[in-house]
């Protein structure tokens, strides 16, 4: 009953005008919400002040006026002026530090494992939530060669730190099969990677560290199983390992490295000139490199064997790393013999006894066996002697023939001619010398020059069609 007589009201003050009516029902409505802000209360009423319009008043007979709630999610979609926007929240975007720049503020001086440690904690202090980590990491791994810090596994781990912890474990198998944080995981790998590239084992620390940042199933956590398994298998398979630390002497390493070469226990190394500087009778210093050979007893009997009216050749430089160190030598050698000059020696069997140099096996033979094998002999020609030299010009390998000379008589009476190719820039020095510039004149000039030359030929022919 009060339902109804609240509806009559309703009507007869609609009918009386439609702005007085619209001001009662708002007051009505604006009695009803409590505790409401103005801002819906105004759109309250302009809805009911809408909906009192004359063609309206049929539908709402018989209907009873519902309340329109307003979300108060709706407030926060709404566009923000321009003129609360702060402007240094974009300022903080653009001024982003660059990770390189970090490495470069904080080792200005020295660069050094005490140094590196200090920006990742510089890193780490920055923010909590660790934002950019994934840069700052790929940024540290270019890096470390610099500070040389590329073979200490505790910088590793102390740099799989730096990753935020429990935030890319996955929760179900889903999360697995689809590669869950898949941009963190690569990092993860990336790292992994640089240290079996760089031969270093991973130890129980890296594995606790990849469980809590990945997850048991994660990639970085079979990449870690991988390293396990494989590194211990291919540790002692090289049958003529490197050592780690190579020897920082020119010399040293040229004595290891041709030995390294020449594969021969009775091959003697030989050091014909140590690096030092002499001065001249004009008061200049010169700088001789040092010369390091290497020759075994059965080369020096191929070299005395040799024809005298043929020549041999002194070649280079060939290339040699070893680890990230990069060496070169030099052989001297001959041309192949023709066949029409060669003479089969008897086979001596007591010449090599671990390792025989011919078989004479009856083996029973089927009719589908073929006897003839397609095997190319390719026959380069002997190497006598090897050397190496921090500066492989003409005149420095001549003192190491000259020193050849001495135990191998023979080279006193075969010519000797260079195959010298353009060296590398360590062996040629950083700067090119005068001789370089004298010899290399510039492309200009030369084409001035030659455009003089053609103008000066054709001045006597132009005189002479004049006279005919």
């Amino acid at each position: 009953m009060k339902c109804a007589r609240c509806l009559l009201q309703l009507q007869g003050l609609r009918l009386q005008g439609l702005r007085l009516q619209g001001l009662q029902l708002q007051g009505l409505q604006l009695q009803g919400l409590q505790g409401q802000s103005a801002r819906s209360a105004a759109q309250h009423g302009a809805l009911l002040q809408s909906s009192s319009q004359p063609h309206m008043l049929r539908n709402t007979q018989h209907q009873v006026i519902r309340r329109f709630h307003r979300s108060p999610i709706n407030d926060k979609n709404q566009p923000i002026p321009a003129e609360f926007i702060d402007e240094d929240d974009n300022k903080k975007d653009k001024s982003l530090v660059i990770h390189d720049d970090l490495f470069e503020q904080v080792a200005r001086e020295t660069k050094t494992k005490a140094t590196f440690n200090k920006v990742m904690e510089v890193f780490i202090k920055q923010d909590v939530r660790r934002r950019g980590h994934v840069e700052f990491i790929y940024a540290a791994l270019q890096k470390m060669p610099e500070f040389g810090v590329e073979r200490d596994l505790a910088v590793y781990n102390k740099l799989l730190d730096v990753f935020p912890k429990e935030v890319f474990v996955p929760r179900n198998f889903i999360q697995i099969m689809f590669n869950h944080y898949p941009r963190q995981q690569e990092c993860g790998v990336q790292l992994l990677e640089q240290m079996e590239g760089y031969g270093i084992m991973p130890n129980v620390d890296t594995k606790v560290l990849l469980i809590q940042i990945f997850g048991v199933k994660g990639h970085p956590v079979r990449k870690y199983q991988r390293i396990l398994y494989w590194f211990p298998k291919f540790k002692h398979t090289n049958p003529y390992p490197i050592p780690k630390n190579l020897p920082e002497d020119p010399v040293d390493l040229a004595r290891f490295s041709l030995a390294r070469i020449a594969d021969d226990r009775d091959a003697k190394v030989t050091v014909y000139q140590l690096p030092c500087t002499d001065i001249t009778e004009s008061g200049e210093e010169i700088t001789l490199p040092h010369v390091v050979g290497i020759q075994s007893p059965s080369q020096m009997e191929l070299l005395a064997q040799h024809n005298p009216n043929r020549p041999v050749f002194v070649e280079g430089p060939f290339p040699l790393w070893l680890r990230d160190k990069c060496v070169y030598y030099y052989v001297l050698r001959a041309d192949p013999v023709p066949p029409e000059e060669k003479v089969e020696e008897p086979y001596d069997p007591e010449r090599s006894l671990a390792y025989p140099l011919q078989l004479d096996l009856d083996l029973d033979r089927d009719l589908g066996d073929e006897e003839s094998f397609d095997v190319e002999d390719l026959d380069e020609g002997a190497v006598f002697a090897m050397c190496m030299t921090s500066q492989g010009d003409q005149a420095v390998l001549n003192q190491w023939v000259s020193g050849l000379q001495q135990n191998n008589p023979i080279l006193g009476w075969v010519p000797t001619l260079f195959r010298l190719e353009q060296g590398p820039r360590e062996l040629q020095g950083a700067h090119k010398t005068k001789s370089d510039h004298q010899h290399r004149p510039d492309p200009q000039t030369q084409r001035e020059e030659e455009e003089d030359e053609v103008s000066v030929e054709e001045e006597p022919r132009r005189s002479q069609e004049m006279k005919q």
